[in-house]
This record gives structure tokens, C-alpha cells and sequence, in this order.
């Protein structure tokens, strides 16, 4: 078992450390002194230490949980359920806990945070209420209709491995392992380096809610070292990053013939209708790109408005971004807060000065706010970009927004689906089935009318995934449970078994089958 200093870190109050020390404890690691330095982005300041796992930890991890696995998912569905329903109440009750966790270690405003507390409780809920349901068997059409009786059953993949993402700490550190453990399976997680806390809180309270201590395993470090090994000690995948990143994964994970769900990248791009309410669409526009301080995988980073609109809406956006409150306070007071690393801000002023340099204009923001904190980047807005330039097709990744002047409703709906990327698109309208009809047009995995993103993601019955380029799979609904289990079907014969008795010759057979197979064409409720 590792540990982590309990020495005072700068900014950090005593009682914090030692609870963030507790969390590292989680991680199990053959040398202790294999540390890494968890940075707070709203200071600079190191918050604490996790363990470095190795080759090795992950194999033992693996090991670990593969133990449990076969007890955990020989329990009643019901059980399970009532561990994500108490997980649930206790993510609620303790949830100022992990806000202040969540800001420190990614930087984001407290009501974005807030955000992914919605997340946990919905998705927790929801699976403990469905679970049952979807993993129940089910009866399934015979070949020989009533004289065949199949069934579809359903068994855990066994060890899921899920690789998570810095910009949702909690959410994706935790949320798409709960259909996962429901199903039976035990967890090998891998958060970022940059924000192992959230997941670790959330692992413990999973425990304290009843899920056996260990069927969970953390193992914390960098995903060029750590993302091999778990490949090869999982039995499914679950991954969300960088498309490119997405690229490799999945080829290691064809290697080992593993199956695998992925959410990747995106250029999202928001489309604003000449019925549009503009105050409406501004306000719904801010939301949509600056939330998160941009880094949310379906925020939106192309805009096109028609040209009746265009002075209009233009002028009103870059007021209202112009107008938002930056801040690393601990509250709900700020509009935006920080970025995450150093490689983020130097992404996004690259992206914006070489717009910059090659001609676009800015019509708000454009620099970083070192007087807030180390990491504070001002929400953005560029005209007059160009397919030379960065930032036209390359995904930012942050407080950063393109607007396009468009002449036509069908040279918008080009545009937008003119990108690698499908991930999420919004779409804005008076008219909910002229958006709808829109809608049904754009190449993306979740389109949202009137809103920016969160329809879509928060309604959790529905599959929530990436076309093209953003993603293979669906996460959420039924596909978010089913992917992590095994189908199998079983076919019992009464009476006569499928193709000639012996008493049939084969020519005989086969002339009474055709005679069948044309009746149950006509029959009522043949499939």
C-alpha cells in the first residue's frame, strides 16, 4: 500500500491533505516512492501526491479484481441496484466534498462541477432502475417456432477496463463504470494523471455503499505507460480522449480481439436558423462554447449565422462573453474558471494567435489572464478564419469560438457536416419541428435543439456517442448496459430436431419446408 506526505502543501489547509492522502491509499503499488505531483490548475500549487503505478501494479490490480468478479456477479441484480442507489444518496449528501476536489484538480467553475454531480446521481439511478430489466433473459423466436424455445442470456464481460479523461473528473471517471458493475463485471480504471482524486473519492463511496472492497481498481499514472497493460488485462474498453489517441487504442485492442467503446474528439459545430430567437441563441451560444472553459468534449467551437443576422447576433455574443465572470473562487460566483495545464493554454494561443496572424479578427477575449491564476484564458470569439488556419478544423479544446456568416439554411447544414468530426451539434430555431427537421440533417451522434448540450447528454435513456471520427459505440440507455456483457443464446428442440428425421428422405424434407416456410410468411407475428 502506498503513501503520500502528509507534509503541509502550499494553499492547501492540513485537514485537506490528509483526506487527499487518504484517497492516494487507494492505489496499491509494489513502491511507494513511485510518486506524481497533483498540481491545483486554479493555483499552480501542488495539492498532493498519488502513487505511480508501473507494469507490474496494473497485473496485480487485475489480479485483484478478478477475484471478487465471479462472487459480485453471482449476487442478485437487486443488490447491485441498491448499492448504486445508496452511491447515489451519498454522492448528494457529501457532494461539497468532491466540488472542491473537482475545481482544484481541473480548474473549472463550481456550477460546471456541479454538473457532474447531476451526472453520477442520474446515471445511477437510472441503471439501478433498469438494470434488472435489460439483463433479464429473454425469449427470442425458434426456427421451428413453438417446437424450438430460445433463450438470450446475458453474462458479465468479466474485468472492464476504463481509460477517463481530465475534463470530467467525476463524470467520466466513474459514471460509465456503474452500468458496468450492475452487470456484474469488476473495474480496472485509469483517470487521468492530472485528476485522480475524483475518481478515488467516488471509488470510495461506491465501497462505503456496499460494493466488495476491491472489485474497483485504480491505478493511477500516465496513459503512454499505463494504457498497454490495462488493454491487455481487460476483457472490454471503455475510453474517452483524443481521437488520435482512440486511433492507437483501438488497434491494441483488435490485437488482443477485445471489444471496445470509444467517445473521441470533435469540432461541434452549433447552427443558428433565420427564426431564431437571437437573445435566446446568445445566451444559448455562451453556454454551449464557454462551459467548462471550453474543455467539454461536446462544447461547440463552430457557429453559423445567417446574414440577416449576423450584425445582430455578433454584436450581442461578443457582448455577453465580454460580460462573464472569471474567477478560481471556491463558489458559485464565476461564469468560467480556469484551463487545466500549461498544455492547454499554450494550445489555445497558439490556435487564436495563429488565426490571428493569418488575418481572423477577435471580437472578444483573445488572451490569458495571468492575474487570476496561472491557467486563465479569457473566453474567445474570431471571425474571418480561414481553412489555413489552425483553429478552422484542428479541435481547440478551450474558451474558444469561430463564427461563420452563412447565405442559406443548406449552405449551414454543408458546413457543419463538412468536418471529420460528429459528435454534437445544437441547433437554433422558433420552430421546434423546423429544428428537428434540421436536426435529422447534420452528421453528428447527438444533436440538441434550443439547447447546447445537455439534453442529450443528461437524458440518459437515449445513447449518447460520436459519428465519424468522435467515437465508436454508445454510451447511456440500453447500449451503455449491454456492451458490457456477453450474449448467448440458447436453442432447446422439443419433439423433432432441425432438418430430415430419419423417417423423412432428405427430397421429401425439403419439399415440406418450402411448404412451411411460405405459410409462416402469411402467419401473424412470424418474424
Amino acid at each position: 500500500m502506498s503513501r503520500t506526505s502528509s507534509a503541509t502543501f502550499p494553499g492547501i489547509d492540513p485537514a485537506s491533505v490528509e483526506f487527499l492522502d487518504r484517497l492516494a491509499h487507494r492505489v496499491q503499488v509494489a513502491d511507494p516512492d513511485r510518486i506524481l505531483e497533483i498540481t491545483n490548475a486554479m493555483t499552480g500549487e501542488v495539492m498532493g501526491t498519488v502513487p505511480a503505478s508501473t507494469t507490474e501494479d496494473v497485473a496485480a490490480a487485475a489480479t485483484r479484481a478478478r477475484r471478487l468478479q465471479r462472487a459480485w456477479a453471482a449476487r442478485p441484480v437487486e443488490e447491485r441496484a441498491g448499492v448504486l442507489l445508496r452511491f447515489h444518496d451519498l454522492v448528494l449528501e457529501r457532494q461539497d466534498e468532491v466540488l472542491d476536489l473537482i475545481q482544484r484538480e481541473n480548474g473549472k467553475a463550481r456550477r460546471h462541477a456541479y454538473e457532474e454531480i447531476m451526472d453520477v446521481a442520474v446515471n445511477s439511478r437510472y441503471y439501478a432502475h433498469t438494470a434488472a430489466d435489460y439483463l433479464k433473459p429473454k425469449r427470442r423466436q425458434g426456427v421451428q417456432l413453438s417446437l424450438t424455445k430460445v433463450v438470450e442470456v446475458h453474462h458479465p464481460k468479466g474485468l472492464v477496463g476504463v481509460i477517463s479523461p481530465w475534463n470530467y473528473p467525476l463524470t467520466l471517471g466513474i459514471s460509465d463504470s456503474l452500468p458496468a458493475i450492475i452487470a456484474g463485471n469488476a473495474i480496472l480504471t485509469k483517470p487521468d494523471q492530472q485528476t485522480p482524486y475524483a475518481t478515488l473519492w467516488a471509488v470510495q463511496l461506491l465501497e462505503e455503499a456496499g460494493m466488495p472492497e476491491g472489485l474497483v481498481q485504480v491505478v493511477t499514472g500516465r496513459g503512454s505507460e499505463l494504457g498497454t497493460p490495462i488493454i491487455e488485462h481487460s476483457d472490454f474498453l471503455m475510453f474517452t480522449g483524443s481521437t488520435a489517441v482512440g486511433r492507437t487504442v483501438a488497434a491494441q485492442a483488435g490485437e488482443h480481439l477485445i471489444d471496445y467503446s470509444m467517445e473521441l474528439g470533435g469540432k461541434n459545430a452549433l447552427l443558428v436558423l433565420d427564426d431564431a430567437d437571437i437573445d435566446k441563441a446568445v445566451k444559448g451560444a455562451v453556454r454551449a462554447s464557454f462551459s467548462n472553459t471550453g474543455q467539454l468534449c461536446i462544447s461547440i467551437e463552430r457557429i453559423y449565422v445567417p446574414d440577416s443576422m449576423w450584425d445582430s447576433f455578433t454584436s450581442r455574443f461578443a457582448a455577453a462573453a465580454k460580460n462573464m465572470t472569471l474567477s478560481p473562487k471556491l463558489d458559485y460566483s464565476a461564469d468560467m474558471g480556469s484551463l487545466v495545464s500549461k498544455k492547454q493554454l499554450t494550445t489555445v494561443s497558439d490556435h487564436v494567435e495563429d488565426a490571428r496572424s493569418k488575418g481572423a479578427t477577435v471580437l472578444a477575449g483573445g488572451k490569458a489572464r495571468p492575474d487570476l491564476g496561472p491557467l486563465f484564458y479569457e473566453p474567445t470569439i474570431l471571425t474571418g478564419v480561414t481553412e489555413d488556419m489552425t483553429v478552422f478544423d484542428h479541435e481547440t479544446f478551450g474558451p474558444v469560438v469561430s463564427l461563420y456568416r452563412v447565405s442559406s439554411e443548406e449552405e449551414a447544414i454543408r458546413l457543419a457536416n463538412d468536418s471529420e468530426y460528429g459528435l454534437n451539434f445544437s441547433v437554433w430555431t422558433s420552430d421546434p419541428t423546423h429544428g428537428r427537421r434540421v436536426a435529422e440533417q447534420l452528421e453528428a451522434g447527438t444533436v440538441n435543439v434550443n439547447d447546447a448540450y445537455a439534453p442529450t447528454w443528461g437524458s440518459v435513456d437515449a445513447p449518447m456517442g460520436g459519428m465519424k471520427a468522435s467515437g465508436v459505440g454508445r454510451r447511456h440507455g440500453e447500449h451503455g448496459i449491454m456492451k458490457y456483457t456477453e450474449s448467448q443464446t440458447i436453442a432447446v428442440e422439443r419433439l423433432i430436431p432441425v432438418g430430415a428425421p430419419d423417417w423423412l428422405d432428405a427430397g421429401r424434407y425439403a419439399k415440406v419446408m418450402t411448404g412451411a416456410l411460405r405459410l409462416a410468411k402469411k402467419l401473424p407475428g412470424v418474424k
